[in-house]
């Protein structure tokens, strides 16, 4: 198995584009923040099918994370990354240093309303203002023609979307499905912090949310129905919920039964805090 080639500098990264861009190939990019899974790759995956080249970033971004969250601790694994994408046939890795992303007198920031008002910026207010600067910079760094994000962050998904359309950007942005475990556990790299007996109620997560789903695109009160969601994974074992709400699945604005929607939630199992979406279907 051969790993990918590696570049920690923006002038190595587009030093290599340019070749290949010389060479008429399509690049895709998948950005990431390492700690790479089965749901990372898939992403690979699709990237290959859709590009002739992938790019795929790994960088703990840390203008996303408030003092009071994991930046610290959340897991870094390149050697083990690298193996993975080599595996996977990812063509580069791109790993830069945090002074390479945001140099001595960085003093620019990305924000976006509309899809990223409310639910994750609720209780991560800097989240949002970080995605988007730093996958702005990534998107203009590679110049890929396309850029493959996975669903199970549905809000981010939507604010890229957003900040594509809104910036002019020309790439297409592919949302790709969210892959589960066999228990229907969305994979993300956080769930490494949970034990076994906090794995096993982290898989109701999925399974409550499918549940209400259903009762949603039956005609149940919304209000009713998402309140008893949140008293569900209470049940479950999981200690708080942050929320549990159906929004429109193209804008995330306050859902509609003629729309397609997405329930989308958030909650805490032990100090693991774990997010999910599904589909609602419309009446």
């Amino acid at each position: 198995m051969t790993r990918p080639l590696a570049v920690d500098s923006v002038a190595a990264l587009r030093a290599q584009i340019r070749d290949w861009r010389g060479q008429g190939l399509r690049v895709a990019l998948v950005p990431t923040m390492g700690a790479l899974h089965d749901g990372h790759i898939s992403l690979v995956r699709i990237g290959l099918e859709r590009a002739d080249r992938c790019v795929v970033s790994i960088f703990v971004n840390p203008t996303q994370f408030a003092p009071s969250e994991d930046l610290d601790k959340y897991p870094r694994q390149l050697g083990l990354d690298l193996d993975r994408l080599g595996a996977a046939k990812a063509d580069l890795a791109f790993a830069p240093t945090v002074s390479e992303m945001y140099p001595a007198g960085f003093a620019t920031k990305l924000s976006v309303a509309g899809p990223a008002l409310g639910l994750e910026s609720d209780f991560r207010p800097t989240l949002f203002d970080g995605v988007a600067t730093v996958v702005a910079k990534l998107l203009l760094q590679v110049n890929p023609d396309v850029a493959i994000f996975g669903e199970k962050d549905y809000q981010q998904l939507c604010v890229i979307r957003r900040l594509c359309r809104d910036l002019d950007l020309p790439v297409e942005i592919i949302g790709a499905p969210t892959i589960r475990d066999a228990h229907g556990l969305a994979m993300s790299s956080r769930n490494v912090y949970l034990d076994a007996g906090e794995l096993t109620v982290a898989r109701r997560l999925n399974t409550i949310l499918r549940d209400t789903a259903a009762s949603l695109a039956a005609g149940a009160d919304e209000k009713a129905t998402t309140a008893a969601a949140c008293r569900h994974l209470i049940a479950a074992g999981f200690q708080s919920v942050d929320y549990v709400e159906a929004r429109e699945s193209q804008t995330l604005a306050p859902w509609r039964r003629d729309r397609e929607g997405r329930l989308l939630a958030a909650a805490w199992l032990g100090k693991t805090r774990l997010i999910d979406n599904v589909e609602v279907a419309s009446a």
